[in-house]
């Protein structure tokens, strides 16, 4: 009895979050997609061929891949000697220099949108480039918010390369950037390939940037996603357009792969960290300067804003938080937002961890044969929701779930469910590592002192599992407050959420709707750093293998 009892919690533990998927992200991303080939019931390509005649479809798709190849391009050429002295060099204060670098990859794209208003629009420190507007300001919104994802990703692998091989080179005659080309970049390849990869998608998907800041040009996919159906009620365009995103999404997904995978053999050290000389002058100077004009300055010219009114220091726009801003016509105040954000946040988290933790434990046991590519199948289907835009997800949800047969539109718990497919990936991010980490005989000595499966599930996992819970908190709490895309298309408008409300302000004409939004994202970043300083606290500091 207790062997088939064991059995059917395992399979209970794989059904349950598989039903999950598949209910609240499998179907509505498929009927997202059926919507494009389909007409009255019947397969029909005639409207996806028309969308995919439209000039204006091609420039879409253009300014979208273009826009997020510059940011990635930039990222990844500011980042790699922000990695080298960040992660490869001592000296005082860097690791205060490192939280300021990572802060921005926490703040909610639509934080990142209002303090790049602030910075370069009428009376920022910027105003006199002429950026505010253009495409050039939310490329430089994306190398903003995706500085640090390539910094953190090659910066721990550069932290514990073998310094002997680039020293070898350098008593050979070769200069330092010989030695950095010949020898370091080939052995970062994969690190830089992996963050790039992340941050093509990232920028690709950067709906809540390009709303705040503008749509320069025709837009991107992203935002011709929510016009076409938002505005137009054009939900086949919308789907056609759902489906282009995919195949940019693949594609990045393979070169990804190409670009990550190598076949030489790294010797790594414990750590190669040495103390910064006067010869890394030239990477330390572009640190500098990309930590404070790029990261620095947007959230100072953002916290200067929301504490200017009428062009004095003041509370006021803090204050008009109590109203719903002028030119609005009744519905939620920003302050009834916050509250709605929180409470959405709970539910959100509640569930994404529910769902996260019974994958992990599922992911993180050892297999082997069959099991083990069930196994890597089942991970990747896991990680599809951070490839797939929160736009898309939010759009699936709106044709497929709000209305018959779920009709969860009214249940209160659609923009909930939403953001918890959206954090889910990152909370089995988050647990998987610190369970995998046990040392199996762990597991066996418990066994054979007479331990059930559920008591050991308890008495070992337990411990290491509450270490991880910590930070997979953190990212799911502080995901939900944040997340714009999915929310725009399901928060309803009795029951918006900040971020909704900080792009409707936004989008408003007047002095007192702008300084609310300022003040409110103000607000909304200290949530979300908040909640991630929090959740770091909890982090595992050393390994854990083979130790309670």
């Amino acid at each position: 009895m207790g062997k088939w009892a064991a059995r059917a919690s395992w399979a209970l533990s794989v059904l349950i979050p598989l039903v999950f998927l598949g209910l609240f992200f499998a179907w509505p991303v498929g009927a997202m997609l059926v919507r494009g080939f389909t007409a009255e019931g019947t397969v029909d390509f005639s409207g996806f061929s028309n969308v995919l005649g439209q000039r204006r479809t091609w420039l879409i798709v253009w300014q979208t891949v273009w826009m997020a190849a510059a940011g990635t391009a930039v990222s990844v050429v500011l980042g790699i000697p922000g990695a080298y002295v960040l992660y490869r060099c001592t000296f005082p204060g860097r690791r205060a220099l490192r939280a300021i670098a990572t802060f921005p990859f926490v703040l909610p794209t639509v934080v990142v949108g209002v303090a790049f208003r602030a910075l370069l629009g009428t009376g920022g420190p910027y105003a006199a480039l002429g950026l505010d507007g253009t495409t050039a300001a939310v490329v430089l919104a994306m190398v903003f918010f995706n500085y640090s994802l390539v910094i953190r990703t090659v910066g721990s692998m550069w932290a514990v390369l073998d310094r002997r091989a680039e020293e070898a080179a350098r008593t050979l005659g070769a200069g330092r950037a010989r030695t950095f080309l010949t020898v370091a970049l080939p052995a970062l390849r994969p690190a830089i390939g992996a963050a790039a990869s992340m941050v093509f998608l990232f920028c690709s998907t950067a709906y809540g940037i390009v709303q705040t800041l503008g749509r320069p040009g025709y837009g991107t996919l992203e935002t011709e996603i929510w016009v076409q159906t938002i505005t137009y009620l054009d939900l086949p365009t919308a789907a056609v357009l759902s489906f282009l995103q995919f195949v940019i999404v693949g594609i990045a997904v393979i070169i990804s792969s190409k670009l990550c995978s190598h076949n030489v053999a790294l010797r790594m050290n414990s750590t190669s960290e040495r103390p910064l000389r006067a010869s890394d002058a030239v990477p330390a100077a572009i640190t500098g300067v990309v930590i404070a004009g790029l990261i620095i300055a947007p959230m100072a010219a953002l916290a200067a804003r929301a504490f200017t009114y009428d062009g004095t220091w003041s509370l006021q726009n803090f204050r008009l938080l109590q109203t719903s801003g002028s030119g609005f016509t009744g519905g939620a105040t920003v302050i009834d937002a916050i509250g709605h954000s929180v409470r959405i946040a709970f539910d959100a988290t509640w569930i994404a961890l529910i769902v996260g933790i019974l994958m992990a434990v599922v992911l993180s046991r050892p297999t082997r044969g069959a099991l083990a590519k069930a196994q890597h199948a089942l991970d990747a289907f896991v990680l599809l929701p951070l490839g797939v835009s929160a736009v898309t997800v939010g759009f699936g949800f709106f044709i497929a779930l709000k209305g018959p047969p779920m009709n969860l539109g009214s249940s209160g718990m659609l923009v909930p469910i939403a953001q918890a497919v959206v954090a889910l990936p990152l909370v089995v991010r988050s647990l998987v590592p610190v369970l995998q980490s046990i040392d199996p005989r762990l597991r066996e000595a418990a066994a054979t002192l007479g331990a059930g499966p559920f008591r050991v599930l308890w008495s070992v996992d337990g411990p290491f599992m509450i270490r991880g819970l910590g930070i997979a908190t953190g990212f799911a709490f502080a995901i939900s407050l944040g997340e714009f895309g999915a929310t725009s298309f399901l928060a309803s408008p009795e029951y918006v959420t900040l971020p909704v409300i900080i792009a409707r302000l936004l989008g408003r004409p007047g002095a007192d709707n702008y300084g609310m939004a300022m003040a409110g994202a103000v607000l909304l970043a200290v949530g979300t750093a908040g909640v991630m300083a929090l959740s770091e606290m909890l982090r595992p500091r050393t390994g854990v293998k083979g130790a309670m």
